[in-house]
């Protein structure tokens, strides 16, 4: 939930600073945002952090199969410029969106269940649990929300999920339900929020918890699979 604490947190410094895969500085993010805040002149900063949301959410297509085990496709400018991405990828580049307009914000992680997994993305993956599910923690004035920009609109429709909306009130966390009331996301373990995304740990244990997944993106090289799902199927 999002949290009033009347103060912001004592290392905040380091959530409005570039790293190196949160490369908030980057001529490509910083376009990326132009394009995002240009229908309007005069933003604050709810209506900023609202705009980078969607844009990050609806202009980069969902793709769970859009999958890299090369650190160098998780800095924020690179995902700039993909069409698709995952959840992960997602996060980073609106962590960086974020910062680029001095809205402190950090990248999170949490393993989550996808009730509603297909099955062909099951079967590669052995499992319907997703380790280092990501979404961003920023904060606005002495609030902080919890957001995940992953499912674009589009494809939440065409499956029957409901998009999660941020408008600056409360959180976009949790696809807890489908249209029909079925049950589909479960967040099982939070494992915090980061100032830079720790890709190196994530892409290792990416590697041992999904062999399979691991062993068909090596082999389809740069930016890892690119098959498209026949059924919608959760994040990670």
């Amino acid at each position: 939930m999002s949290e009033a604490n009347g103060q912001l947190p004592a290392d905040i410094d380091g959530y409005l600073q570039p790293t190196r895969f949160i490369d908030s500085d980057s001529e490509a993010v910083r376009a990326f945002v132009e394009r995002a805040l240009a229908a309007s002149d005069e933003q604050s900063e709810t209506q900023k952090a609202v705009r980078l949301f969607h844009a990050v959410r609806d202009d980069i297509r969902y793709d769970p199969y859009a999958f890299s085990l090369r650190p160098e496709d998780y800095t924020a400018s690179a995902i700039a410029g993909f069409k698709s991405a995952y959840c992960v990828p997602k996060a980073i580049l609106l962590t960086a969106c974020l910062r680029a307009v001095g809205i402190p914000a950090a990248v999170g992680f949490a393993d989550v269940r996808n009730h509603l997994n297909s099955p062909k993305l099951s079967e590669m993956m052995q499992t319907d649990l997703f380790i280092y599910h990501g979404y961003v923690q920023l904060w606005l004035g002495d609030r902080s929300f919890k957001v995940t920009p992953a499912f674009n609109s589009e494809l939440c429709g065409k499956f029957g999920v409901k998009p999660l909306e941020f408008d600056g009130t409360g959180d976009a966390l949790f696809h807890e339900f489908d249209t029909k009331n079925r049950r589909h996301m479960e967040y099982v373990r939070d494992r915090g929020i980061f100032q830079e995304a720790p890709m190196e740990q994530i892409l290792s244990d990416f590697r041992e918890f999904y062999p399979n997944l691991a062993a068909h993106a090596e082999a389809q090289g740069e930016r890892g699979l690119r098959v498209e799902d026949e059924a919608f199927s959760g994040s990670a």
